[in-house]
This record gives structure tokens, C-alpha cells and sequence, in this order.
């Protein structure tokens, strides 16, 4: 069973802490077999503190060796931002030399950057925060825009329920978009955010007659086998171009044509996992309109083919 290590350090972020054993712990396949197991470890001292809980003191069986032999490591945010210890920084490297997979989520981004694993690499970290990740860190390429970023071994996300988001991408990234879905369900969060959707949405009020965008976005699931553009989307919500454009931004924190890519990209996903259509046929029916198109988004967002994504998640679910 893939484990998974949550360090936990010196004034832990309660919220941040309890986010992968919620994510993780609801991943199951669909006979409710449990797919991770999710270790909560200390520091060299064998427990810590949360100052936001009222100094509620945390203590658990596994220590900073248990990271030696986890699949992934997560680092949860810490009040203060103060440099771990050595033996903290010591074993994140050591993990990171033999290939572990290592998150972290919103101010845990500073504990991965001290231990030099941001190094050359983009990341991302709370918006409030990514000035000073960047002037401490120079040599980590911060986008303070995005709700995560995926790069390949070392992951990041932004505060709060953006870890959320970045856990459910793990579990898309290891068991497909059917099983990622499953656990968004029960943990009641849309599983559809992804990392480029922007940090923030500033929700001002609408002008008269400006209506919430969610008929129009399941319009668009219904029919993301037609060739969609701007002006059908536009003309099914009853507004302008313009209008349609900010809608998004505003309330999806993304534009119309890439909320659309990515509705097809889960779609040719969950195609390619569940049924046994020709790659032909999937492109068409999530949208691509041919295996060409469909190729090109999967080599650029999933880094795969999709003859290689059906042949691992068809062979896991079964």
C-alpha cells in the first residue's frame, strides 16, 4: 500500500495537518479498499504544538525515520516560518535522493526550500507570503497566481484548501480521474479545480441582471462533445463575449476556453478508464475531435499517451 508521511512540525497548522488524512483516508477503490496509508510524524522531539488550537499538543508513534520509507511526504504549513532543525532537513533531502515524491502545502513550501528541493524549480506557497518565499529563496521560481504546481517529484499548493486540491491531484495522478472523483465526492469538494485556476477570485457585486455561471457550466458539461466556442457559450448564457469572459474570472478564477480544455481532459480520462472505446471515438465524444488533438493535451497535461493512461488505470481497476 502506497505511504504516505505528514510532518508534522513545531506549531503545525491544524488545518493544513488534517488535510491528507481526510483526502487520502477517503481514497478507496470501488469495493472500499483503502489505497493509502497515512503516517502523521514528528520531529526530533516526538511531538509538537498547535498555538491555533488553543496549544493542543500532538503525539504520534513515528518520527522522522518513518520518512526513510514512505511512497510521499507531506509537509503541512507551520506557524512563524522558522528554519527546521537540521535532522528535519537532513531526512527531506535524504527522501528526495532516493526518489520519495514530496508535497507541500501552503507555508510547508518554506520548510521544502530550506532544504534546498525548490532549488530551480517553480512553486508556490500563499499568495501573502510568496514575496518573502522568493526574497529568502532566490533561486525558487515562485508564481504566486496558482493553486498548485506539479513538478513531477516535488509538489506545492497554496494555503488552506488549496491542499485540498493539490491531494485530490495525487490521487488523479495515481489512480485516475474515476477514483479521484469518488473521493471528492465524499469529502463534498468539486473535483474539477486545477493548479493554473487562480489563488483568489475578487467576488465584487455583479451588475443588475448578472446570474451565477453554474447552469452554464453544466450546459457545458452536456455538451462538451460539440464544437464549442465563445459565441455559443455566450449566446447560452444570454450575455456578451465580454461578459461571459469576466463571469469566468470572476467566479471561476479561470477563462471560458481553458475551463472547457479541461472539462474534456477529465472527460477523455474517464472514458479511457471505464469503457473500452477506440482512442477515435474518446476524442470524439470528450470534445478533441480527433486522436491527434487528444494526444497533444494528454502528452502536455497528463504527460502520457492515451493508449499508456488506459493501459494503467484500466489495469489497476481491475
Amino acid at each position: 500500500m502506497h505511504v504516505i508521511a505528514v510532518l508534522a512540525l513545531e506549531n503545525v497548522v491544524a488545518f493544513d495537518l488534517a488535510v491528507p488524512g481526510q483526502v487520502f483516508g477517503s481514497s478507496t477503490t470501488e469495493r472500499d479498499v483503502p489505497l493509502y496509508e497515512t503516517r502523521v510524524c514528528t520531529g526530533p522531539d516526538g511531538a509538537v504544538t498547535s498555538a491555533a488550537l488553543g496549544r493542543m499538543r500532538l503525539e504520534s508513534p513515528f518520527g522522522l525515520d518513518a520518512l526513510a520509507t514512505a511512497d510521499t511526504i507531506v509537509v503541512p504549513g507551520h506557524d512563524g516560518l522558522a528554519d527546521p532543525s537540521a535532522e528535519v532537513l537532513d531526512a527531506l533531502r535524504d527522501a528526495g535522493a532516493r526518489g520519495a515524491r514530496i508535497a507541500s502545502i501552503c507555508v510547508g513550501a518554506f520548510v521544502l526550500a530550506a532544504a534546498g528541493l525548490l532549488d530551480g524549480r517553480r512553486a508556490t506557497t500563499h499568495w501573502m507570503f510568496a514575496r518573502r518565499l522568493a526574497r529568502r529563496y532566490p533561486r525558487v521560481k515562485v508564481d504566486p497566481s496558482v493553486l498548485y504546481v506539479d513538478e513531477g517529484q516535488v509538489l506545492t499548493s497554496a494555503g488552506i484548501a488549496a491542499g485540498i486540491d493539490l491531494c485530490l491531484h495525487l490521487v488523479r495522478r495515481d489512480h485516475g480521474a474515476a477514483t479521484a472523483a469518488r473521493t471528492a465526492r465524499r469529502i463534498i469538494m468539486p473535483p474539477q479545480r486545477d493548479g493554473g485556476q487562480a489563488q483568489f477570485i475578487r467576488h465584487e457585486d455583479p451588475p443588475d441582471g448578472d446570474t451565477a455561471l453554474q447552469p452554464t457550466l453544466a450546459w457545458l458539461e452536456a455538451n462538451l462533445h460539440h464544437p464549442l466556442t465563445l459565441d455559443d457559450l455566450a449566446r447560452h448564457a444570454r450575455v456578451s463575449v465580454r461578459t461571459l469572459t469576466r463571469r469566468f474570472a470572476e467566479q471561476a478564477g479561470t477563462t471560458p476556453q481553458r475551463w472547457v480544455s479541461r472539462a474534456r481532459l477529465r472527460r477523455a480520462q474517464q472514458l479511457l478508464e471505464s469503457t473500452d472505446l477506440p482512442v477515435e471515438r474518446v476524442a470524439a465524444e470528450s470534445g478533441f475531435g480527433s486522436p491527434v488533438t487528444l494526444r497533444a493535451h494528454f502528452a502536455r497535461h497528463v504527460g502520457a499517451s492515451p493508449q499508456s493512461y488506459r493501459a494503467a488505470f484500466r489495469s489497476r481497476a481491475s
